[in-house]
């Protein structure tokens, strides 16, 4: 289970696109309120701090932990450019988490199953419920597979021929605070239906004044994950009441909804 590395392509120019794009979503407004009624928080794979620093500035105990050190590094850049203390932030992923202190709320935002096996997020779900107080919650958002109109064929035989898709060039984007450009272009490599795992390649190209300066390819393999599956994962995790909402707002999921999340609590004994 350990002994394979967890990946993510959260790095060099694609965690700085993250940093200057990736800024807002309907995420932050649904996960605060159970953030104020359960704190310390941990904002696990907290990225660039989407959600981490707004909720700094709505003076909100939390931590921050990520497998990218370049990410975190550009959390705590954000934070202490916007008047905090850098905040405790922890290169670990989720699967290995071991940290310090004990939460009364832990999320995990757009990142279950990024670059780890299934084994490793079974080990994710039973980490986070050892760093959860007696009564705590863990929150948990997945895409639902049939969101996404690009990857919903690949289940079928005939959708995979394709695959892999041919690479494209990533075209410039908005200007950034550096005064760069930056662009992000993916392609589908492979899709395996059975094992719900799919294989993304990411191209990240940076221009300043015109002139391409910069560009990585990163690899990333998600695991896919359906709501009632996830949901039994959670007890077997040894949580005793999980309650699915859909596309982040609190009402039960509906079959158009592309986001559904997990609340899941621990026992108070």
């Amino acid at each position: 289970m350990t002994d394979v590395a967890a990946q993510t392509w959260h790095y060099g120019l694609v965690a700085r696109w993250w940093a200057e794009f990736n800024l807002d979503g309907p995420e932050i407004d649904f996960f605060r309120p159970y953030v104020e009624a359960g704190q310390p928080a941990l904002d696990a794979a907290c990225g660039t701090g989407r959600l981490l620093v707004p909720y700094l500035h709505a003076g909100l105990d939390v931590d921050g932990s990520d497998i990218s050190a370049d990410m975190l590094a550009l959390a705590r850049e954000r934070a202490v450019r916007e008047g905090f203390a850098p905040p405790n932030l922890y290169a670990q992923a989720m699967h290995e988490l071991d940290l310090p202190r004990r939460y009364r709320t832990i999320f995990v935002c757009g990142a279950f199953g990024l670059g780890s096996t299934r084994a490793q997020d079974e080990e994710a779900l039973r980490r986070f419920r050892a760093h959860l107080e007696p009564g705590g919650t863990l929150l948990v958002d997945i895409e639902v597979p049939y969101a996404d109109a690009r990857q919903w064929p690949l289940w079928t035989k005939a959708g995979r021929e394709a695959l892999p898709q041919e690479p494209q060039a990533p075209e410039q984007g908005d200007p950034a605070s550096d005064g760069a450009e930056y662009g992000l272009r993916s392609r589908y490599l492979g899709f395996d239906p059975l094992g719900q795992r799919v294989s993304l390649e990411m191209t990240a190209r940076r221009w300043r004044d015109g002139t391409l300066e910069a560009e990585e390819t990163h690899r990333l393999d998600i695991g896919i994950y359906f709501a009632n599956e996830l949901r039994l994962m959670l007890e077997q995790a040894g949580f005793d009441d999980v309650v699915v909402h859909g596309d982040h707002v609190e009402a039960p999921p509906t079959p158009d909804d592309d986001f559904v999340v997990l609340v899941a609590r621990t026992s108070t004994g």
